[in-house]
């Protein structure tokens, strides 16, 4: 496991890097994820563990999404870009994404283990409890999938 708070440190280091390369952007990114830590673990009043750390990424990358189809809506293209670059440079730093292919294959198990365990074909009443089972996957493999994709994808199964 890695040591809590090597993140922080790391990034730190490539900061230093990327503000000898003169790479503006990539430095105003890495200090936005400094500071995004730092700020979880204030809130927090506690070192961060690589889960805290992984979390504190991932709701950086939403909220870059979530600008991005603001800032498209809003006729923005050239603040639409900055923010997918500033989502290249936060991914480096996250497990790497799970596949569209292999994330169905992934809840089609999880369907099947499903309906084995219980003796009936899952309903769409218990999507909850497959969706937690996919989650619990994804994150034993070491890999990572958007919520609201998991989600989209465990219902198709359940309904077909």
């Amino acid at each position: 496991m890695i040591d809590p708070g090597a993140l922080a440190a790391h990034i730190t280091k490539l900061t230093v890097v990327a503000m000898k390369a003169r790479d503006a952007e990539r430095t105003g990114t890495l200090r936005l994820i400094k500071t995004a830590l730092m700020n979880k673990a204030l809130e927090k009043n506690a070192v961060l563990t690589p889960a805290d750390e992984e979390q504190t990424l991932t709701m950086m990358i939403k909220q870059r999404r979530d600008s991005i189809e603001q800032f498209t809506k809003g006729n923005r293209p050239e603040l639409a870009a900055k923010e997918a670059a500033e989502i290249v440079v936060i991914e480096e730093f996250l497990p790497k994404a799970l596949d569209e292919a292999g994330l169905k294959a992934l809840v089609a198990e999880t369907v099947a283990e499903h309906a084995a365990a219980s003796g009936h074909a899952p309903t769409p009443k218990d999507i909850g409890p497959v969706i937690k089972a996919v989650q619990a996957k994804i994150q034993a493999k070491g890999l990572r999938a958007e919520g609201r994709i998991v989600s989209e994808l465990v219902k198709q199964g359940l309904a077909g």
